[in-house]
């Protein structure tokens, strides 16, 4: 019987992708026993955007999350997206910042660790793989990951060196990342054949989401042309911005006697448990409908689900909505000027930031972001094709671009003296040393309201004495 697996993602990429990443860990902390026995190929949990979420907006320690994500799921792979060099951030951090990020996150609880970089530059991972295999349990997989996109640099010939480059450099699988739900099912079946043939038995993974309206064909698609591994999300949390339904996959595979693993009556109990929280932020207003929606116009901009919903929030608390659909005309044409780059984060958020100040301004590049300078400048990695002449002068002048890596490779330490001394007697352990470093406002601000949160327990609790 063949079979296919799947990761669930209503934990991370689906709630990322329909309200920004704002569901706390005490909304599914319930359900977490039962999906435990569901039978996923994992779980994705943290990693993306969720870290700076619970710094930022939730008030939660990323780590605890984490540790209670795994006390709460023994039998479960736990899974995470990682930025490569930019681990969970907006910038490349130095190799041996890389290294003790993946360090911890194993000892923590993660099993999974999905590699990525947004431009598809190889280099950019390298650190991070070589540490995954360094910390690795028995329980870690390192898998390579590729930002797909399409552009008339993009072809399959080029997916598929890519490819046998990951297997190459040892990764236990890869994954087809279509981020903004763009791949066709036309597309899905040349692209995974080809794959197939070029890497063997290897583990081959798609991840794509249904903001186009294209990824149920598209999975069946990828489905008979060999992939092992899809991602879905309960069906209250799929659609949208989102992937496909996990039951909704679940009866299909029935039907045409695919055993995906998972047992039916635990996945129909998870959707139950939250449908209720669902609706809660429909009702407070944090799930805009607009995200729920299919739009095949991405097919054009090419934008992915989480950046369409950081997209809506920000116009939203600006009172500038009626400019979304310009903001959104503008994405392809800042992405061509940028030779291309896959939509991906940290790009997507760039690429989405520079379109809507070109609109809202009205001047197209009369304000650059300080992250589309450095990217221009070659801080992030090479581009997929040569960008815009007039926009590069403008950023260079007559300087020339920089290789990233040579930045990257330096192992000096001093973000870790820096983020002690910064933090003081609020710093507890290297898991607060490395939320500083990743988030320094966000994490100060948050040590700083724990002690103070503590402190107030103590005096409450000498009171009742």
């Amino acid at each position: 019987m063949k079979k296919v697996q799947l990761t669930e993602t209503v934990l991370r990429d689906a709630n990322q992708s329909l309200m920004a990443t704002r569901l706390p860990y005490k909304d599914y902390e319930g359900i977490l026993a039962d999906m435990d026995k569901a039978g996923y190929y994992s779980v994705e949990c943290w990693g993306g955007a969720t870290f700076d979420s619970c710094l930022r907006y939730l008030n939660e320690d990323p780590w605890e999350r984490l540790r209670n994500l795994r006390k709460n799921l023994p039998n479960t792979r736990l899974q995470m997206l990682l930025r490569g060099q930019n681990l969970l951030g907006y910038k490349h951090y130095h190799d041996d910042v890389v290294e003790k990020f993946i360090e911890l996150s194993i000892k923590n609880g993660i099993d999974v660790i999905r590699i990525f970089d947004a431009l598809n530059d190889f280099r950019n991972i390298e650190t991070a793989l070589n540490a995954t295999k360094k910390y690795a349990t028995q329980r870690t997989i390192a898998s390579g990951c590729i930002s797909y996109t399409q552009s008339p640099v993009h072809t399959v010939e080029k997916y598929i060196e890519m490819c046998k480059e990951l297997k190459r450099m040892g990764f236990d699988t890869i994954c087809l990342k279509d981020m903004a739900g763009t791949m066709s099912p036309y597309e899905a079946e040349h692209l995974i054949k080809g794959i197939k043939d070029a890497i063997g038995d290897m583990t081959l993974i798609l991840h794509t989401h249904c903001t186009t309206g294209m990824a149920y064909m598209t999975l069946t698609k990828a489905i008979e042309s060999g992939i092992d591994v899809i991602d879905t999300a309960t069906s209250c949390f799929s659609g949208g911005t989102s992937q496909p339904s996990t039951e909704t996959m679940f009866y299909a595979f029935k039907q045409y006697g695919i055993d995906c693993g998972l047992d039916e009556e635990i996945i129909n109990k998870v959707n139950d448990f939250f449908k209720p929280v669902k609706q809660k932020y429909i009702d407070n207003g944090q799930l805009n409908p607009k995200s729920l929606a299919t739009d095949a116009q991405a097919l054009v901009y090419k934008v992915p689900g989480g950046m369409l919903s950081n997209m809506i929030a920000n116009l939203t608390d600006m009172h500038a909505m009626d400019k979304f659909d310009a903001a959104l005309a503008e994405i392809p044409k800042v992405r061509a000027d940028l030779g291309y780059p896959p939509l991906v984060t940290p790009l997507s958020q760039m690429v989405g930031n520079q379109a809507v100040t070109n609109v809202l301004v009205g001047e197209r590049y009369k304000n650059i972001s300080k992250e589309v300078k450095n990217y221009i400048k070659g801080e992030y990695g090479i581009a997929p094709a040569p960008i815009d002449k007039e926009l590069s002068a403008k950023v260079l002048g007559d300087a020339q671009p920089v290789d990233c890596r040579d930045e990257d490779m330096k192992r000096t330490g001093e973000e870790f003296v820096a983020a002690r001394e910064a933090l003081g007697d609020l710093c507890r352990s290297e898991e607060d040393v490395m939320s500083y470093i990743c988030y320094p406002d966000q994490t100060l601000k948050f040590l700083k309201d724990r002690k103070a949160q503590e402190e107030n327990e103590a005096v409450y609790t000498i009171e009742e004495m």
